[in-house]
Parts: structure tokens; C-alpha cells; sequence
């Protein structure tokens, strides 16, 4: 079903169109956090908790949205188009799958991938004394266990993971702000969600690297796979391609600066500089004319003078 295009008639409409249009470098992607028709506490404070981990580049949707994303996509996709979201979680709760949360990605405003998990323990930050990092920090992703490697979907997953929890893009990390890592463990068919503060202790009169001890600071998730709806590889692929534009060619002896000017390297052999013809003012000419004529009368007078002082010695 084709979408209706409505075209925007005030700057503003204009200025959040454009903000939604494909770019070469696109933006930091949104995670819109939303809640089913049921829910219990423990995935609404899960959806709280992971709110304030993505902040300030998640959304957190207050009311209930009686949809099933296995099912049918359509509502997932409208909310996905209104908040410019590309990253979702969905929690709802029922008997037949309790704790239920997915976690999900969208690609042209259309669903990529989807993983359903049950949370089988929760433990939330208020729960866990001891000091939390800020808001907005980039977290350091530590992956462990063999089936992020060997099974096909949890090499997905782990994917999923990464483009759900890894925060803006940028090239550097100072060490000072390195203060949050995300730690995923995947045993005995679970994967294990733990969030650690970053602490630097130096002993006194120590001049050496500080200390690094990891502090949990909650909040801690147990889950439990339960479904999934991955994209094929084709889809896949296209998804991850960049356009031409965003690929800077390495080229030999070319570099590029902080503000994108070129500045190449030429490699020369030595040059004799003596050949080199340069324009003289005509007082530099008379001077070295003058020279010259001086240069050839001394010559001239040197040998008349050794000739005379050789007969005297004679």
C-alpha cells in the first residue's frame, strides 16, 4: 500500500522533513521504547532502566500499544516514521510468554530484524548501591561465550546488540570518558546482561596507570531466547551497504585534514638551482657587471705583478 505524501507548507514542516531524508553521514539512530497492551512491573521498569541507559537518543512512549510485533509490523513502522527511529523495545507480558521483551531494528522504514526474549531475573539500578555514570556516555561492549561466534543467529543478535547499545559514532574516546561498559554473556542457552561503572584507582605516591575496577550498577537482565525474525542475508547485505560518496578513496602521498581540505606529498629529485632564471632590478645587473669587470682586471694584473717581483728577486 502506497503511503500518501503530504507536502510540508510552513519552514518548520519543511526543516523536519528534511531531517528525516537520507543523508550521506546519517544521524545518531533513536530507540523509541515502547509497551503492549499488558505489561507487568518488571518489564515496565525495564523499559525505564533502558531508557535512561540510551539517553538523550531514546524515546519512552508512556502509553500502552495494543499490538504484536510478530504478527503484523504496520504499528511498529508508523511509530518507527513519527519519532525518526530506527531501534525499538517492546515489552508486554501474558501466560503464555511472560516478561516478554524484543529487541529490534528497522531499515527504510521497514522491520530488519527482531529477537524476542522472557526476562528470566531482573535486578534494577535502585536495587545496587554505588555510584552510576552519566547520562549519554558512550558504554565499551564486552561480548563473551562460544555461540557469538559458531550459531548463525546469535551472531545476528550479537549484531543487534551492538547497533542497540553502542551509542553515537566517534572516532576517539578520551580514557576519562570511559566511565560504562555493557557486559553480554551467552551460557546455557541464556544471555546475560550486566551494566559496570568504570572506576580508576591510583595508589598514593604511585606515578604509574591507575587501577581499573568494574562496579555493577545495574540494571542486570537474565535472558531467555525465545523467538526471532531476522532478515535474509540479501537484505542484509543491502542494508550495510554506504554510498559512494561517504568512501574516501586512499589515494598515494594524499591526506586529508580535520576540515576536509587535501593536501598531497610530491617526491622531486634535486634540482640545480644555479640554472634557475630570476629577474634581476637594473641596479642588481649594474652591480654585477661591475663585479665582473673587477673580477677581470684583477686577473689580468696578476701575472704582471708575479712577472716584476720574480726579476727583482733575480
Amino acid at each position: 500500500m502506497a503511503q500518501r505524501i503530504v507536502k510540508p507548507k510552513t519552514q518548520r514542516g519543511k526543516r523536519a522533513v528534511e531531517r528525516k531524508d537520507p543523508k550521506i553521514k546519517e544521524n545518531h539512530k533513536t530507540c523509541m521504547l515502547m509497551k503492549g497492551g499488558n505489561t507487568s512491573q518488571i518489564v515496565t521498569n525495564a523499559l525505564k532502566e533502558l531508557h535512561m541507559l540510551k539517553k538523550p537518543h531514546a524515546v519512552l512512549f508512556k502509553k500502552k500499544n495494543i499490538t504484536r510485533p510478530f504478527e503484523d509490523q504496520s504499528s511498529l513502522e508508523f511509530f518507527s516514521n513519527k519519532a525518526d527511529a530506527a531501534l525499538f523495545g517492546f515489552g508486554s507480558h501474558s501466560k503464555k510468554r511472560p516478561n516478554n521483551l524484543i529487541f529490534g531494528r528497522l531499515f527504510d522504514g521497514h522491520l530488519l530484524d527482531m529477537a524476542e526474549f522472557g526476562i528470566e531475573k531482573f535486578k534494577s539500578m535502585m536495587d545496587i548501591e554505588g555510584p552510576k555514570c552519566a547520562a549519554g556516555m558512550k558504554p565499551a561492549l564486552i561480548f563473551s561465550g562460544e555461540a557469538f561466534d559458531q550459531d548463525s543467529d546469535h551472531k545476528r543478535i550479537k549484531n543487534l546488540f551492538i547497533d542497540f547499545f553502542r551509542g553515537p559514532v566517534v572516532d576517539n574516546v578520551r580514557l576519562a570518558g570511559l566511565e560504562h561498559v555493557i557486559s553480554l554473556t551467552a551460557a546455557d542457552g541464556k544471555i546475560y546482561l550486566r551494566n559496570y561503572k568504570v572506576q580508576m584507582k591510583r595508589e598514593a605516591g604511585s606515578l604509574g596507570p591507575p587501577r581499573v575496577e568494574l562496579e555493577n550498577m545495574g540494571p542486570s537482565l537474565d535472558l531467555v531466547m525465545r523467538r526471532t525474525k531476522l532478515a535474509s542475508d540479501d537484505l542484509f547485505k543491502t542494508s550495510c551497504k554506504q554510498p559512494r560518496e561517504a568512501k574516501i578513496k586512499m589515494r598515494k602521498n594524499i591526506s586529508r585534514d580535520a576540515f576536509g581540505t587535501r593536501l598531497g606529498r610530491v617526491h622531486m629529485t634535486p634540482q640545480d638551482l644555479t640554472k634557475l632564471p630570476d629577474r634581476r632590478m637594473k641596479r642588481i645587473k649594474n652591480i654585477t657587471k661591475d663585479t665582473e669587470k673587477d673580477a677581470t682586471e684583477k686577473d689580468a694584473t696578476t701575472p704582471a705583478k708575479k712577472a716584476k717581483e720574480s726579476v727583482e728577486e733575480d
